[in-house]
């Protein structure tokens, strides 16, 4: 658990201070210039209640959801109407989501109801601070949303956990909700008009998922620059095409920065130094057109970042309530709607994908024999008696081509819901869970790049590669082992995975390189 101060919802939080809580279990409070905007939007609710019957039609309030809007509900049911919202709603299928995914949507629904425009009162946001702080989590599905109103079924078996019903885990322990609650010592909520509501219209689930991605997506990214400056040099490849020069004439920042990190791993490599004068004029594409490649995958996963840290501070549940001093106005519209998310967790997923794409490319230079430069046929030490790296190239052949199917725009389909009352929806929840996938599999095409590369160094020995591409090896021998003999391969390409993951590859060549 983090030990840096805790991050105030109801104020601007960014990707990282997201990741710090659902990841690293960052504590996370209600900000006190927050709880007086709380109080008036919920004082505001609490005036339309006490007219009674004699109350406008308030969606949410005092009607029924979606295509029963039109139907009035009496003064004495409406408590009854949220519980029944949240029972109703929890339709959710599938695997369960991850601790850390849960997590991000309790912080998430707690930082839009804190900006104080939901008509919730303060007990709300707190539990749900109450429970992160506990680590206690609702369980839920990960199947069911078609991000319309938000993400319905799954903020549904979040707010469920909340009133202590369905199941939750204790500190990773599965048992009912209320069972959880009394061992952590809270109380569950009872709902109050609006506040079921006001838990289950959003966007937190598919935020939340493409939250985290998003911020794998980044180490990704640079793991990537990574592995194509070791490919570089191990494939005796020139690093002119990076020149700053050429890169000034087209004003692409993510191309930019690509080649600027290249030029930075591969100064002072002896590899390069010891072809300099060869009759080689281009090298292949995968190798020249990295910053034209990873710099448009880069200025691509920089937009999704942007629009993800504009919907972490956005209110996204319906009504919302504005207050001017004791006037109030309620409006119905749609801020829940997933749009603006799902084509940005879409459009992440090809720029991730296409760094899988190039990847797997240049880890077939280094394994064919008839491309690499005098390397070993499959960087094999007894080539024919031994098959190298020979799989491991066909194993991200097959992760590049899963990501081909996976990268169809789920934000390009919609069913119409709830009576043709919500006929147009996002499908976010679906762009966000493939690209928790796609994730997952760039990683792993980038360890095999590692890998593979890692072993064409080696042949080039006693040459030494460039400042950055020795310290990523080093690193990468730090938890994988040369590759004397043929071995099971599968272990090492989840330790470089890690490696990725965790950030210490990143950190080691910054060390070297400043």
């Amino acid at each position: 658990m983090t030990h840096a101060p805790p991050v105030a919802v109801g104020t601007e939080l960014r990707i990282a201070d997201f990741v710090e809580v659902a990841r690293r279990g960052r504590r996370a409070t209600l900000a006190p210039s927050a709880a007086p905007l709380v109080h008036a939007s919920r004082a505001a609710v609490e005036r339309i209640l006490n007219a009674g019957d004699q109350a406008p039609h308030v969606y949410g309030v005092n009607t029924g959801f979606g295509a029963l809007s039109e139907t009035r509900i009496s003064a004495g049911d409406i408590l009854k109407l949220q519980l029944n919202l949240v029972r109703s709603h929890c339709t959710g299928v599938g695997t369960d989501l991850s601790r850390d995914a849960v997590r991000g949507m309790l912080l998430l629904r707690a930082q839009t109801l804190a900006l104080g425009h939901s008509g919730v009162r303060a007990i709300v946001i707190e539990t749900l601070l109450q429970m992160l702080a506990a680590d206690l989590l609702p369980r839920v599905p990960s199947q069911g949303s078609v991000g319309a109103s938000g993400d319905l079924a799954p903020l549904a078996h979040l707010a469920l956990g909340a009133i202590g019903e369905g199941e939750a885990t204790l500190a990773g322990e599965r048992m009912p909700a209320a069972q959880a609650f009394q061992r952590a010592g809270l109380t569950p909520l009872t709902l109050q008009t609006k506040e079921g509501l006001a838990l289950i219209n959003g966007t937190q689930f598919m935020t939340a998922l493409g939250a985290l991605s998003l911020f794998d997506a980044d180490r990704i990214s640079g793991a990537a620059d990574i592995a194509a400056a070791l490919s570089v040099d191990a494939l005796k490849g020139s690093s002119r095409p990076f020149d700053a020069r050429l890169m000034a004439l087209r004003r692409h920042p993510g191309q930019a920065q690509v080649a600027e990190n290249l030029r930075n791993y591969l100064g002072g490599s002896e590899i390069m130094e010891s072809h300099r004068d060869c009759d080689k004029v281009q090298d292949p594409y995968s190798l020249r057109c990295v910053p034209q490649v990873h710099g448009a995958s880069r200025d691509a996963l920089g937009f999704g970042r942007n629009v993800l840290e504009r919907e972490i501070n956005s209110v996204t549940d319906n009504p919302s309530v504005f207050v001017d001093g004791e006037e109030a106005d309620i409006i119905s519209g749609g801020n829940f709607h997933g749009q603006p998310v799902a084509l940005a967790l879409d459009l992440a997923a090809i720029a991730l994908a296409e760094l899988g794409n190039i990847s797997e490319r240049r880890v077939e230079q280094l394994v064919n024999p008839a491309l690499s430069s005098g390397l070993t046929p499959f960087l094999a030490k007894h080539s024919g008696l031994e098959s190298g790296l020979m799989i491991a190239q066909v194993a991200s052949a097959s992760l590049v081509s899963e990501n081909k199917v996976l990268c169809h725009p789920a934000s390009v389909d919609s069913i119409p819901s709830s009576a043709g009352k919500e006929d147009h929806v996002s499908m976010g929840s679906i762009s966000a869970r493939k690209l928790t996938q796609i994730v997952d599999n760039v990683r792993r095409s980038i360890a095999i790049e590692l890998l593979t590369a890692a072993e064409g160094l080696e042949q080039r020995r006693p040459l030494t590669g460039g400042r950055g591409v020795e310290a990523a090896h080093a690193a990468i021998r730090s938890v994988v082992p040369a590759l004397d003999q043929d071995r099971p391969l599968y272990e090492n390409i989840e330790a470089l995975a890690e490696l990725i993951a965790d950030g210490r590859l990143e950190a080691a060549v910054a060390e070297a390189c400043g």
